[in-house]
């Protein structure tokens, strides 16, 4: 039976849910942990949001909290926002979607909402986790008189999730990945690949001449319209309908994907050594998020933007060395991780 919603309200009510669902399951994981912060705010320009947050604060004296705790630092962030987007921005989204109007000198009104996660763990063998999931739309400008919503002009989703481990486990990958397939299967068989390749591409560190982890998916502008990544004669989710269920399967996707590998290396004993290259990978985590990362550069930039929340993706401690000498013997324990980020393949 067809919504009565309209799909912002579609789109908010899952994200609201699944923001719940991923929170809940990580505090349900560590029982004696302190629970997430749940910050709720509102934009003045327009809009509100959930930010969910767990960090531990050091006692005082100390630059770390001495709780043992499975998770370092977490965010599981919602927002539901709408304005007015500039000229400027406007002939930037043309080029993706060229039923935008532009006439260089008017503001259209936009929605855009979406949910967004980063998850640290403490354990060097427990990889990080990406995921975002979104909606763009953009109206006409409304008329004196005009009653109803307005038109959309310009509707989009993008999205995906990727992994970033310190220390490579290929079942744990392929797990990971293959979870991801099985949801992107259910709505046609190019997606996983078009979206795999996608991921590596862009979570590359192009200073480092490696990926930024062992990948996932990513994809942007998915809507009606013709996509330079997917060919036009397949199967594959058109309608707003069809790629918002594309959407929950992998947003549902998230905790059969990722939680399994979290409780399995949660409580693994490990050394100095491996936390040390565990910082060290962190260090190249955050060299790609602020130097490459275009929802984080584009966030910075933002008048009035939230910037505890976008720069929630950081992990809590990081680490560079000058000519660091772990991870350049292919004898050493990090080595499999290493080569993998050079020459990213195929899991499933």
């Amino acid at each position: 039976m067809p919504s009565t919603l309209s799909m912002r309200q579609r789109v908010e009510k899952y994200i609201d849910r699944l923001q719940e669902q991923i929170v809940s399951e990580l505090e349900d994981l560590d029982e004696t942990a302190p629970k997430f912060r749940r910050d709720e705010w509102v934009r003045q320009q327009g809009g509100r949001g959930l930010s969910c947050v767990f960090a531990c604060a050091p006692e005082s004296g100390k630059t770390t909290s001495s709780l043992e705790t499975i998770l370092e630092k977490a965010g599981v962030n919602v927002s539901v926002v709408h304005g007015m987007l500039p000229p400027s921005a406007i002939k930037e989204m043309r080029s993706d979607h060229s039923s935008i109007p532009y006439d260089g000198k008017t503001s259209l009104p936009f929605f855009a909402a979406g949910i967004s996660l980063v998850i640290h763990p403490k354990n060097p063998f427990a990889p990080t986790v990406h995921a975002n999931y979104r909606y763009f739309e953009i109206t006409e400008k409304p008329t004196e008189g005009h009653e109803g919503p307005p038109k959309v002009v310009a509707w989009w989703f993008g999205g995906g999730s990727d992994l970033t481990p310190s220390y490579l486990s290929e079942f744990e990958v392929k797990h990971f990945h293959q979870t991801l397939k099985g949801a992107c299967d259910q709505h046609g068989s190019e997606l996983y690949p078009a979206f795999k390749k996608w991921c590596d591409e862009y979570f590359y560190i192009v200073h480092r001449q490696e990926t930024r982890g062992v990948g996932g998916l990513f994809f942007d502008d998915l809507c009606s319209e013709t996509h330079a990544r997917l060919s036009d004669d397949i199967t594959r989710p058109r309608t707003p309908d069809e790629i918002f269920s594309f959407i929950q399967s992998v947003g549902d996707a998230f905790i059969p994907s990722y939680i399994p590998i979290l409780k399995a290396n949660a409580i693994r004993p490990y050394t100095e050594h491996h936390r040390r290259w565990q910082l060290l990978r962190r260090g190249r985590y955050v060299e790609f998020n602020l130097v490459y990362d275009r929802g984080t550069r584009f966030g910075l930039k933002t008048p009035s933007a939230r910037i505890e929340s976008i720069l929630m993706s950081l992990p809590e401690t990081a680490r560079w060395e000058y000519m660091t000498d772990l991870g350049v013997s292919e004898e050493s324990e990090e080595w499999p991780l290493v080569k993998v980020l050079k020459e990213p393949c195929e899991w499933v």
